[in-house]
């Protein structure tokens, strides 16, 4: 593999309009400049050791003591609780629609956001953020107990705790027939993790990976533990998967000792399928089957054929998978759910930011008409891999232009190694963005090229770093390669994040006219939001 390491041109990186360099912001409130007073974990990192059962970790009290004070409206509904180190965000949205579907009014909590921290609360039947109005309206109604108990707690609540509070007592509010929450850091010590047997319908734990390693006690084992942290006594548990057979056990026995029967997705007698793609309409499904017979506990069965799933690749059809035995789970218990229900809910499930396709109209508003954009908000070599594989089964014959920025905590190296096992790289571009609205968790863009630079020789690759007429030849480097590579050169350049798009835009025009060529934007959800920032400037 050879890597060309290039320095921008004038002429393909271009100055962008204003609006796309500085994308709008929502509107500043009380409630934002209330939050801002906050610790704001998401900004600056999450301590080592937070997520964990001991003295280092978050102290759940100081929440509880919140909740009592606002007269515990975790209490006034059922809730489903989510854990897990990927797919927490898509199963949440796939069990809420799905409980839309048959009618029921639903809360949803779910971390963290794409452009305003609205976004995490949705509310009633239509699955839409809770407005400026109701937010603003309840805020105020609770403002003088919230600033009470941030003095009582010497101001170490956080943003997250605070506002995990503010959704549930709006959900108590608004008197919602179901809530599904998901859990922010690991599970035990976790802000959402106040619901007693009583309150719980169900608790979820989608799969156990590494990421948020450091926080959550620095093993495999130990991330377990923190997520099995939501397992209540004689309530049911789902689990995703797959999962190590350890890890899988390590939660079983946590759910038996307290008596908690297990539905598991990944049960031998479910069946998943993944049979072919479509982009009718601009509108990307894959049509897939689900069909689940578990026994044990609980007897459930569904049949699903050809279903249209808006989110796309087999991660998110486990999800979906993840979603359905958690539906029937709730069915067993009393919950009406029709199959026509689950079907439907499953089928309009979408979230910005995941497998998302901008329309040509968007396309045409960044002034890159003809280009096909996929925005995803992959931080993880997992998650990473999972967008691999769906681009790989979607489309086998695209030509690829990444554009990467990442937070400073995750595994960079292991990132690039996913990606650079693609043929079909043309180029790859670093650049900046704010993360969670400060750079002091932004990963510097050459930063991150130095990290591809490794991973490219820890696989065995070359790499050159050169100008022709359009760019100097600083220096070539030729690595002895340990196995051959498909792809025979991949540019990494380094530029903002529209330049960044834009030269994708002309290295994919001058190869292929645009034809099979993808611009991959991802790295993290932050990067997603500066796009759709620019779309609603």
């Amino acid at each position: 593999m050879k890597i060309l390491l290039l320095r921008p041109n004038n002429k393909l990186f271009t100055k962008s309009r204003a609006f796309l360099h500085a994308p709008c912001r929502p509107p500043y409130t009380a409630l934002d400049a209330f939050m801002e007073k906050l610790n704001n974990y998401e900004k600056s990192g999450v301590p080592k050791g937070a997520g964990t059962d001991s003295s280092d970790g978050f102290d759940l009290g100081r929440m509880r003591r919140l909740l009592h004070n606002l007269g515990n409206p975790q209490s006034e509904f059922k809730a489903v609780h989510i854990a897990g180190t990927k797919g927490k965000g898509s199963t949440a949205a796939f069990l809420s629609c799905i409980l839309r579907a048959q009618g029921y009014s639903v809360g949803c909590y779910t971390s963290p956001h794409i452009r305003t921290i609205r976004e995490r609360i949705t509310l009633g039947t239509t699955g839409e953020a809770v407005s400026d109005k109701t937010l603003s309206l309840h805020f105020h109604k609770i403002r003088e107990k919230l600033e009470m108990a941030v003095q009582r707690e010497k101001g170490h609540l956080s943003q997250f705790e605070v506002f995990t509070a503010i959704a549930l007592s709006l959900f108590a509010e608004e008197k919602v027939q179901i809530a599904v929450i998901e859990a922010g850091l690991g599970g035990a010590r976790d802000a959402t993790n106040v619901f007693t047997s009583s309150d719980l319908a169900a608790a979820i734990i989608t799969n156990i990976g590494e990421e948020h390693l450091a926080a959550l006690g620095g093993s495999l084992e130990s991330i377990a533990v923190a997520k099995s942290g939501i397992i209540k006594e004689q309530r049911p548990l789902v689990l995703g998967g797959p999962f190590l057979p350890h890890i899988e056990s390590m939660i079983r026995d946590k759910a038996f000792s307290l008596c908690s029967p297990v539905i598991s997705a990944s049960d031998p007698g479910n069946r998943s399928v993944l049979k072919g793609f479509s982009r009718a309409c601009q509108v990307p499904r894959q049509l897939c089957d689900i069909l689940l017979r578990i026994e044990g506990d609980f007897h459930l069965f569904i049949e699903l054929f050809d279903l249209q799933l808006r989110l796309l690749g087999s991660h998110q059809l486990q999800n979906a998978v993840t979603a359905t035995c958690a539906a029937l789970c709730l069915r067993e218990q009393g919950w009406e759910l029709s199959d026509t229900s689950i079907r439907a809910g499953l089928q309009c499930t979408y979230l910005v930011g995941r497998s998302q396709f901008l329309t040509s109209k968007e396309a045409d508003m960044l002034g890159l008409s003809g280009a096909t954009i996929l925005l995803d908000g992959a931080h993880t070599k997992e998650s990473a891999q999972a967008l691999v594989d769906m681009i790989k089964i979607s489309f086998p014959d695209a030509r690829l232009v990444l554009v990467v920025a990442m937070a400073n905590d995750k595994d960079h190296t292991g990132f690039a190694r996913v990606f650079l096992s693609l043929g079909c790289l043309e180029a790859v571009c670093f650049t900046e963005v704010d993360i969670a609205g400060d750079r002091s968790r932004t990963t510097s863009s050459s930063s991150l090229k130095c990290s591809w630079i490794k991973a490219c020789g820890e696989i065995g690759g070359s790499f050159r770093d050169c100008r022709t007429a359009k760019y100097e030849l600083i220096e070539d480097q030729h690595p002895e390669p340990s196995r051959k590579m498909e792809c025979e050169s991949i540019l990494l350049v380094e530029g903002s994040l529209m330049d960044s798009i834009r030269f994708g835009h002309e290295v994919l025009g001058a190869k292929s006219g645009n034809k099979n060529g993808i611009i991959v934007v991802t790295g993290s959800l932050h990067i997603v939001s500066a796009i759709v920032g620019c779309l609603e400037a």
